[in-house]
């Protein structure tokens, strides 16, 4: 099957892309888009900017999200990240913001696009990669988890030296692919407002982040 994907991802995950259930996957998707317009998120062609947008031997920092925003306008194909115009941006990443200026001393944001994160190697995936307006998480379950699961194997048995940054239950259960004796593991509640106090403010995350790739000769994110 020829996926539309930047190369090096598209040579390290070929072989899934042969796979039956991503075969069905990619017919759900299509029927999805071509049955509801306008209402499946994010647009066609930003499914796989999270890869497109940080090749695979670029990647540094993996930040796990669970399914893209399910409100129009927002969701872009990297996690947490919203596009430049968007105003106000989403709950969760204000509370990403206010942990990164609490960790790091970095001034609020006007702008909701991490597109810069990306481009310095951090690998902004959610489990699931598409959505239908209003309703979270009502493309689980049909093989988004089973690709990305493999996104995480793949990175776990060919790089060292990453850090993974999984908040939330969900993301936190991608773990169980990655060896913490040779990458950095930080786990955390969601930042979402139900959850960001619970342990995500305060969890120093970023700080960590750079903190460990400084010392295995990588360049700190510019957060």
């Amino acid at each position: 099957m020829d996926v539309k994907m930047e190369d090096s991802w598209k040579d390290v995950l070929k072989e899934e892309f042969e796979k039956e259930y991503f075969i069905r996957l990619v017919e759900f998707i299509k029927k999805e888009y071509s049955s509801k317009p306008g209402s499946v998120f994010p647009e066609g062609q930003h499914i796989f900017r999270a890869f497109n947008s940080c090749p695979f031997n670029k990647v540094k920092v993996v930040i796990l999200g669970q399914d893209p925003y399910p409100t129009k306008g927002h969701a872009h194909g990297l996690c947490f990240s919203v596009e430049e115009t968007v105003n106000p941006l989403p709950r969760s990443l204000q509370n990403i913001f206010k942990e990164l200026f609490s960790d790091v001393g970095k001034p609020m944001a006007t702008s909701g696009s991490l597109i810069h994160w990306a481009e310095q190697g951090v690998l902004l995936l959610n489990s699931v990669l598409t959505v239908e307006g209003g309703m979270p998480e009502s493309h689980a379950g049909k093989g988004w988890e089973q690709f990305t699961d493999a996104v995480i194997q793949k990175l776990s048995s060919q790089k060292e030296g990453l850090v993974y940054m999984l908040w939330g239950s969900k993301a936190q259960q991608k773990a169980q692919f990655v060896n913490p004796q040779v990458n950095k593991v930080l786990k955390s509640v969601h930042p979402s407002p139900l959850s960001a106090h619970r342990g995500f403010f305060g969890c120093r995350h970023f700080s960590q982040a750079n903190t460990y790739l400084v010392h295995n000769g990588e360049a700190p994110v510019n957060w």
